[in-house]
């Protein structure tokens, strides 16, 4: 079972991936963002800078997935991953234009045909309000300047990208404004048992409230 987890940069996908790893007895597959030697230029001069940072994206990704889904997958029976490959296309589709974006995907194109697809995407929803206190209280040095005009276009981009996915993949979003997986074990069990529905995986509750529900 292969279960991926996506979302718009700080909604907290790498930090669930870690959370739920227990409970589905999963291998993890995260995504390396630190090694794209662009980025931080990316995000001082998106125009310049966006066309190496997304084909270094593409290629950095298909590699990851290419070599280890597969391998994981035959290792255990569950993967859990923070990104799913068709992400990058969509960050393209906002940072390139023209020529390059078209040059884009006709590589994306080509390489996504050998990626194994998830069984489940976990879409993770937040205000683009509560993205940026998220991005501003992880203090990533080259995230310190995130543009929340880039952030919204994002929201509203996976959004549209999320509503109309015909992938064959389970899409299963869930809100995370009020949230806090971190910190409430009864968040962290709404959230597993969620999965569990979507994927008709034992043992799991039809309904499963959050204390906040209750107590309402």
């Amino acid at each position: 079972m292969y279960i991926a987890i996506e979302g718009v940069i700080g909604v907290g996908k790498t930090t669930l991936a870690r959370l739920l790893q227990p409970s589905f007895k999963a291998a993890l597959l995260l995504e390396v963002f630190e090694e794209n030697p662009f980025l931080s230029d990316f995000y001082a001069d998106r125009e310049r800078y966006a066309f190496q940072t997304q084909i270094f994206f593409l290629l950095s990704r298909y590699h990851q997935q290419r070599k280890a889904v597969g391998e994981l997958l035959a290792e255990k029976e569950s993967l859990l991953s923070d990104y799913t490959f068709e992400k990058d296309a969509l960050f393209a589709g906002i940072n390139l234009a023209g020529d390059e974006l078209e040059m884009y995907y006709r590589v994306h194109d080509a390489l996504a045909e050998k990626i194994i697809k998830p069984n489940l995407i976990l879409y993770l929803r937040a205000s683009t309000e509560k993205l940026m206190q998220r991005i501003a209280l992880r203090d990533r040095p080259y995230e310190r300047n995130m543009d929340g005009d880039y952030i919204h276009q994002l929201n509203i981009a996976y959004d549209a990208f999320f509503s109309d996915y015909h992938q064959g993949t389970v899409v299963l979003p869930i809100d995370t404004d009020n949230l806090d997986y971190v910190h409430d074990s009864q968040a962290l069990k709404f959230v597993e048992n969620r999965i569990r529905q979507a994927l008709r995986l034992p043992p799991f509750q039809q309904e499963l409230p959050l204390r906040s529900e209750v107590e309402a």
